[in-house]
């Protein structure tokens, strides 16, 4: 057995008492909470930026298709289902829904109050089950293969600020040449959590936003087009784009809802600073805790010495020992980290103001690689950091160091 290493397992908490043993418990204990705290905030992060994308992404998708036009308005330019881009985009591999719809300006009259919103019509593509999600109260649109049934979603914000609910009769006025209304029945209330949703869309059909503007069975306002993989999109948005009609364009939801994703972005740098300091100061405590475990040892230090050891291997006791101290510190907060994660994941014990977060729990993201790479990272920079007092020992006096006390 190699003898630096036996001589660290000898030294270690387990066999150690008192002083030793205590500066063992702090610096395992500092180590495991500097680390759990660390993967709790990357979890919360990256749940936090998944839950907020998801949410827009379900909303809108990752890409919308339009028609170009000259003004800025709510509502769409149409362009037909035939056209070259829906063909092309069944070869794209990484497509993996087409869905399409159109916007209309409207005022919705409940019995006391009136409210501008926009109407999001929705075809027969749309995929109920994703937006279920968002539900809260009553169900989905009911979308007929011919006709309209007359029935509408609204946000819980809408809905209560006109004291609505499910199964009221509801008039939407649309201003237009000449005005028009439609009455319709209130058969759901879904709830995002996002301002610019919640605050004024309403899901409808397409097919009436058809009837209203004279468009033909095949016209739609726009296609919203989803991806396999949300983070690989800026690689996918020019190759969808080489397939575009030329009267069509293409917008990336990133850029159209900016303030959100930019956001989105900053709390990375929040995160990076926040886990740099307590990596910093948990390193730098193992530092100063092996500092301390050599000067508690220094006796030891000059008897070996005196008996014919060399610095490098009695560096090595320390190098070892501290290393065990790191092993059973990255064990307990890897314990400590994923643990609080998987009870947050399964029972959302910590509740959130949805109002001001979004969402209605911290919500928890399992992602691995980058757990891995945390722990890698403090444990070669703690090896690094820990050779710094080892060093100390090449100046330990054999003769001096027996006699300290």
């Amino acid at each position: 057995m190699n003898l630096s290493y036996f001589i660290a397992k000898r030294i270690s908490f387990r066999q150690a008492g008192g002083f030793s043993g205590t500066i063992h418990r702090i610096a395992v204990g500092s180590l495991a909470l500097g680390l759990g705290v660390s993967i709790l905030a990357i979890m919360v992060l990256g749940g936090f930026q998944n839950t907020v994308s998801q949410r827009v992404f379900g909303f809108t998708g990752h890409f919308q298709v339009q028609r170009y036009q000259m003004s800025n308005a709510f509502e769409e330019a149409p362009f037909s289902l035939n056209s070259e881009f829906i063909q092309k985009a069944k070869n794209l591999p990484f497509l993996t829904k087409v869905q399409s719809f159109a916007h209309k300006a409207a005022l919705l009259k409940g019995d006391e109050e009136v409210e501008g919103i926009l109407v999001k019509g929705v075809g027969r593509d749309f995929d109920t089950l994703s937006f279920a999600n968002y539900l809260i109260e009553g169900r989905m649109l009911h979308l007929p293969d011919s006709g309209v049934s007359n029935e509408v979603l609204l946000s819980k914000f809408i809905a209560n600020k006109l004291l609505l609910k499910v199964g009221d009769k509801v008039t939407l006025y649309f201003v237009q040449d000449p005005p028009r209304f439609r009455r319709v029945e209130v058969v759901g209330i879904f709830e995002t959590y996002l301002e610019n949703f919640d605050e004024k869309i309403v899901i409808g059909e397409l097919q009436t936003i058809r009837n209203l503007n004279g468009w033909t069975a095949d016209q739609v306002g726009g296609l919203e087009v989803f991806v396999d993989k949300p983070k690989n999109a800026s690689a996918y948005f020019p190759l969808i784009e080489k397939e575009m009609d030329l009267n069509l364009k293409l917008i990336d939801s990133r850029e159209r809802f900016l303030e959100i994703f930019d956001w989105l972005s900053l709390l990375d740098t929040n995160v990076v600073v926040f886990i740099s300091l307590i990596g910093f100061v948990a390193i730098f405590n193992m530092g100063a805790i092996l500092f301390i475990l050599i000067m508690e040892r220094t006796q030891m230090i000059g008897l070996l010495k005196a008996l014919g050891a060399r610095n490098a291997q009695v560096r090595r006791i320390f190098f070892w020992n501290g290393m065990k101290i790191l092993g059973r510190g990255l064990f307990l907060g890897n314990i400590i980290g994923l643990g609080i994660g998987f009870l947050q994941d399964q029972f959302r014990l910590v509740p959130l103001d949805a109002a001001s977060y979004y969402m209605s729990y911290v919500p928890i993201e399992w992602n691995w690689p980058v757990f891995i790479w945390l722990n890698v990272g403090i444990t070669l920079l703690t090896a690094i950091v820990l050779w710094i007092p080892v060093l100390v020992i090449s100046k330990v006096d054999p003769i001096k160091s027996i006699r300290f006390d």
